[in-house]
């Protein structure tokens, strides 16, 4: 196993943590419903619930599907999200817009560093357009372990690479994610990411075509999640 590699840990969270706690308490009460009403959530204009093995980000990979769960919330403008009853979960969906709000003002201001560390000016990603209207999404993830005793390879994440320009991470302190720095040589050699509990890692994806001196400068990376 090689060494755990040097990757940007950003703190982005309050000084309490409390949002961070919030949000992790309040996504454990929804993948802890049964799965008879978490179904009634099930992806809608890719929002809401995605059950256990139903998605493969890995197509190549002869197994099952990816061993988490998930519920996605997109943009609060657009009227597309789902939410649980308040009655079934009492301050969930303020948990969850509060959260996305603090994360899109978080990342407007890494946004205007990246610019500049970019020598670029401060505003420049405002004026090329980034900042409207943004397709920002929460992704809660939920990774049940291995549930049965089966000699497969499984993983909580198998390998991909994400899409749009910036990933934050959110992590309770549990390990698992890791990156491979070249995505064409074989075999691919995975390298740990560390993981400290309620911090954000920031991964830099490029995927946008307008942007081809960001492209230059911060290729999206493949990795994946190895819980099982």
């Amino acid at each position: 196993m090689p060494d755990a590699l040097q990757f940007p840990i950003i703190d982005l969270s309050s000084p309490d943590r409390f949002s961070i706690a919030n949000l992790i308490r309040q996504s454990s009460n929804f993948f802890s419903l049964p799965i008879e009403e978490k179904m009634k959530l099930v992806t809608k204009n890719h929002r809401g619930y995605t059950a256990l093995h139903a998605e493969k980000l890995d197509t190549t990979l002869t197994t099952r599907g990816d061993s988490k769960e998930s519920f996605y919330i997109g943009p609060l403008t657009d009227d597309l999200n789902q939410w649980p009853l308040e009655e079934d979960l009492p301050s969930w969906r303020c948990t969850m817009e509060t959260y996305h709000q603090k994360l899109l003002s978080a990342v407007t201001k890494l946004l205007s560093l990246i610019a500049l560390s970019l020598k670029l000016e401060e505003d420049f990603f405002e004026k090329v357009g980034a900042l409207i209207e943004p397709l920002a999404f929460i992704r809660l993830l939920h990774y049940p372990g291995d549930l049965n005793s089966s000699s497969e390879e499984i993983f909580g994440a198998s390998a991909h690479s994400d899409y749009g320009m910036v990933t934050l991470l959110v992590t309770d302190g549990v390990p698992g994610l890791q990156i491979c720095r070249e995505k064409s040589k074989q075999p691919r050699v995975w390298e740990d990411v560390p993981s400290m509990s309620g911090l954000h890692s920031l991964q830099i994806l490029a995927k946008t075509v307008l942007w081809n001196v960001w492209k230059a400068v911060a290729p999206s990376l493949v990795h994946q999640d190895s819980h099982p």
